[in-house]
């Protein structure tokens, strides 16, 4: 082994302050409407036991206002011709996430003499939370060395972009992984859709690609979805081998581990060797337009809310294995609909998203797992297995 839809009517709001987009971007592609420039929120302190990174600058104040690509049609299951050039997310009031509390059979240990699983969310360059968050699990020790002996730790993608620090997240990842198989335990990692897109734009530049919805690039797709420049001048090739030969989907003790909650997995294949063996060969053949519709179907979303997203899960599940799916990519915050108005999203203290730990819905069939450190929520790392 290597390493659907919700339902529900659109709504969008022009004043998200939930993403961050560099203040380098001065100059956007013509198809690429100027975003707005209201005040992003601070980003959280660094942690008292993390040394802080001298080349390590945090975002300015200043920095216009971002969010990621939303679905076009009601149901929001993008049409062939979608192209992942928006800044909102939709609204999803609370009632409309489908929540049922249920007792579950802790998932078997292993028998091979590894340890505890923990999985981690969307990182997005946030590296001085990533390490707090690993800290406080004991997974490194003071010094950001590995710590958990045979633990396992997958992280479900999302490096870099928006945050500070991508590529010193994806530094401490490829560390982590030398460091924990030395010990005897493993750290892994699968494909996000922004791992998909940092290779896209560093591959493919301005070359016009076939979004179904006129042209679009690479380029302008990454910076609008808050590419970093520091990023971009510290890619290196190892960066790149690293993130095109990544897993998009695992299971693991009966957890189906992916990034995206999106049915799209399905078009790749009927087994996750199937479907990882897919993607990477898409990445191989370096044809823009197979990559974009990569990244297209990559960040669909909200696939597991509502009435349907029992059926969605199993759909999955049926097809791959596992009892539970595990997956980052639609902030915790836009399931619960904590966040989407000027109301809730100014960035002020008592506005922040209130995220404690994993969001367990869709009959308990799925375990969200981005907190949304970019909009000042929390930084994930979970224990699996975990109640309902």
């Amino acid at each position: 082994m290597t390493q659907g839809a919700g339902q529900g009517p659109e709504v969008r709001t022009a004043t998200l302050r939930d993403f961050r987009v560099p203040a380098y971007v001065h100059d956007v592609p013509a198809n690429v409407q100027e975003p707005g420039h209201d005040p992003a929120p601070p980003a959280p302190a660094v942690p008292p036991h993390a040394e802080p990174d001298p080349a390590h600058q945090e975002p300015s104040l200043s920095q216009p206002s971002y969010a990621e690509p939303a679905p076009q049609d009601p149901a929001f299951d993008q049409p062939d011709g979608y192209t992942p050039t928006q800044r909102d997310l939709p609204v999803i009031n609370r009632g409309d996430t489908v929540q049922v509390q249920i007792d579950t059979e802790p998932a078997p240990r292993p028998t091979d003499g590894l340890g505890p699983l923990h999985v981690v969310g969307d990182v997005h360059g946030y590296l001085d939370e990533l390490i707090a968050a690993l800290y406080e699990q004991g997974l490194i020790d003071a010094e950001g060395s590995w710590s958990a002996g045979t633990a396992r730790l997958w992280f479900l993608g999302d490096f870099t972009d928006r945050g500070p620090d991508g590529i010193g997240v994806i530094d401490l990842v490829m560390r982590l992984s030398a460091e924990a198989a030395a010990a005897g335990g493993y750290c892994k990692a699968l494909m996000g859709n922004h791992e998909l897109l940092l290779l896209g734009a560093k591959r493919f530049g301005d070359t016009p690609v076939n979004s179904g919805a006129g042209t679009a690039t690479f380029q302008a797709a990454w910076l609008l979805n808050g590419g970093q420049k520091s990023d971009m001048d510290r890619l290196q090739d190892v960066h790149l081998q690293w993130m095109s030969r990544l897993d998009a989907i695992e299971l693991e003790d009966d957890h189906l581990l992916m990034h995206s909650d999106t049915t799209a997995y399905l078009d790749y294949g009927d087994s996750i060797e199937a479907v990882n063996d897919t993607v990477r060969e898409t990445l191989t053949r370096n044809d823009a337009d197979e990559c974009w519709d990569l990244f297209r179907k990559f960040t669909k979303r909200f696939a597991f809310r509502d009435e349907s997203g029992p059926e969605a899960v199993r759909e999955l599940l049926d097809a791959y294995g596992g009892a539970r799916v595990v997956h980052g990519h639609s902030p915790i915050p836009y399931l619960l609909g904590e966040v989407g108005t000027e109301d809730t999203a100014d960035g002020s203290e008592d506005s922040r998203p209130q995220i404690e730990g994993p969001h367990v819905y869709a009959g308990g069939l799925a375990i969200a797992m981005d907190g949304g450190v970019t909009m000042a929520g929390k930084l994930l790392v979970q224990q699996l297995p975990m109640d309902s």
